[in-house]
């Protein structure tokens, strides 16, 4: 049997719902459409500021090679103020460049660290990871050169990683961990990066030779 027997019967009920809960339907039909509005008001802002940081990002690196003081300033005062986006981490390392091309070896250090911890991707991680090993290794921090270059990266930076650990055991004498780690990353693909990668293999294993044939002092 029907619940309602007759369209009357569906009327009334259909009025007698509505009377006693119209207005919380037309509540909920005001309150989505003020939500929707509300998201794509916040979407369209949020792009707004989006397209507003990345033009200041790119003004700041256009004028960095114009005045390099001033870069220095406008690029910290941009990082404090963006220090949540992408392109705080992409400023720090434009600052570690800038250091180390006055070989200002511990702010370049600083700004690779501020890098890292603020980078939002693994691959840009990676790099500013890569040139604080290679910073440390100027200012003769080779145990912390290794402490950095042992935490997880992506794995296509295992040939610029072991190229770099064979560099550090080079220049503290120690040319067997040097061949070893130049092999691995020769094996890993890095020669098609860094061709000189071969010649550094090469020159070691000269210098072992030469090693072996020069007579001992008696």
């Amino acid at each position: 049997m029907d619940i309602y027997q007759t369209e009357e019967q569906q009327v009334e009920a259909i009025k007698g719902y509505w009377e006693e809960n119209g207005n919380m339907i037309i509540a909920g039909i005001v309150l989505g459409f003020v939500g929707f509005i509300g998201f794509n008001y916040y979407k369209d802002n949020k792009l707004a500021d989006e397209l507003a940081i990345s033009n200041s990002y790119q003004t700041l690196m256009e004028n960095s090679a114009t005045d390099k003081q001033a870069f220095s300033e406008n690029a910290e005062k941009f990082i404090k103020e963006n220090s949540t986006t992408s392109y705080a981490s992409l400023t720090a390392l434009a600052l570690a460049k800038e250091a180390a091309s006055k070989k200002d070896w511990a702010v370049a250090q600083a700004q690779l660290k501020a890098a890292i911890e603020s980078a939002p991707t693994d691959g840009i991680k990676g790099i500013a990871s890569l040139r604080l090993a290679r910073v440390q290794i100027q200012l003769e921090q080779y145990e912390q050169a290794f402490a950095t270059l042992a935490k997880p990266l992506p794995e296509s930076f295992t040939a610029a990683i072991e190229e770099i650990k064979g560099d550090t055991y080079l220049l503290q004498g120690k040319n067997e961990l040097a061949r070893n780690s130049y092999q691995v990353a020769i094996a890993a693909d890095g020669l098609a990066s860094s061709p000189s990668l071969q010649m550094k293999l090469d020159d070691l294993a000269t210098a072992v030779n030469l090693t072996s044939i020069v007579p001992t002092a008696k």
